[in-house]
């Protein structure tokens, strides 16, 4: 798995949402490694930051990095993510990797779309596939995950099963002290869940909310010199520093309550590549979940 990295993604966005004005900070120190002026997002998620509305991004990770790869790679991991300050939640949605899309009169998977072109194209791709406005995206590469696991000293998660994956063992219902090497070990493994790539994306969430809790509970984190150099070195958003810091000083209770939720497809071999296929039905479904996460009072 190359994915899971976004989680860690998921601490410069909630990150704003615990840490106040510590993650200005550390946004301050980084933004100019990290930012990426997108006129069209900056503006929908610096007016909508500032009124105090509802936001919506997309977390994407990028295998760029892993085992020494240098290449643009596909992003792997896709999560929406709705930040609500009104109803003091945050709602992240998977979507799945093979996803099938028809974009620009082609087929591809979905995780294809940021390799085909942007990040602008994997946004605007998931978008038209949920029927939905993004305000934003944060992206990190594989090889930020580990750094950014080790930067906070580790993370604890319990196994919903029992596994082996390149020498580490996990036993369903014991828990376990990861370090950034580990963490990506207990992420990547799919063949021998049951579940597949839903089990696996399960588990990415796992270690989003540790790294999340491990960092709410020791917020000076975030200053320390490991973690600026990680993320300035891993991370890249079209956030500007100004959402940022209305996320940190009006946000911070919707990173209180988490709710996780996953897109479900079939599996299907077309022209010889395997899709996740997803009905009208499941489309609809997760549409208005959320825009209800969008909309809650």
């Amino acid at each position: 798995m190359k994915k899971i990295l976004v989680r860690v993604l998921l601490v410069l966005l909630v990150a704003a949402l615990g840490f106040g004005g510590f993650v200005y900070y550390m946004v301050h120190n980084s933004t100019s490694q990290i930012y990426s002026y997108n006129k069209k997002t900056n503006k929908s998620s610096d007016d909508k930051t500032a009124s105090k509305k509802s936001v919506a991004y997309l977390l994407l990770g990028t295998d760029t990095g892993e085992l020494g790869r240098s290449y643009k790679g596909r992003t792997d991991t896709m999560i929406v993510v709705v930040v609500n300050p009104k109803s003091k939640t945050t709602t992240m949605v998977s979507v799945p990797r093979d996803t099938k899309v028809n974009f620009d009169d082609v087929t591809i998977k979905i995780n294809a779309a940021y390799s085909y072109g942007s990040s602008d194209t994997a946004m605007a791709a998931v978008e038209k596939l949920l029927n939905i406005k993004l305000d934003g995206y944060l992206l990190v590469n594989m090889k930020g995950l580990e750094q950014l696991v080790d930067a906070v000293g580790g993370v604890t998660v319990t196994s919903p099963l029992s596994f082996d994956y390149e020498g580490k063992s996990f036993v369903k219902g014991q828990s376990y002290d990861l370090s950034g090497s580990d963490a990506l070990k207990f992420s990547r493994m799919r063949y021998d869940d049951p579940q597949g790539d839903y089990g696996r994306q399960m588990r990415q969430q796992q270690i989003l909310t540790a790294v999340i809790g491990k960092v709410k509970s020791n917020p000076t984190t975030v200053l320390s010199q490991k973690f600026l150099d990680a993320v300035g070195k891993n991370i890249r958003t079209d956030v500007s520093l100004g959402s940022v810091k209305n996320l940190a000083m009006e946000y911070r209770d919707a990173g209180n309550t988490i709710k996780s939720d996953q897109l479900h497809g079939t599996g299907q071999n077309i022209d010889g590549q395997d899709y996740e296929v997803m009905s009208d039905s499941e489309i609809t479904r997760v549409h208005n979940l959320l825009q209800n996460a969008l909309d809650a009072k």
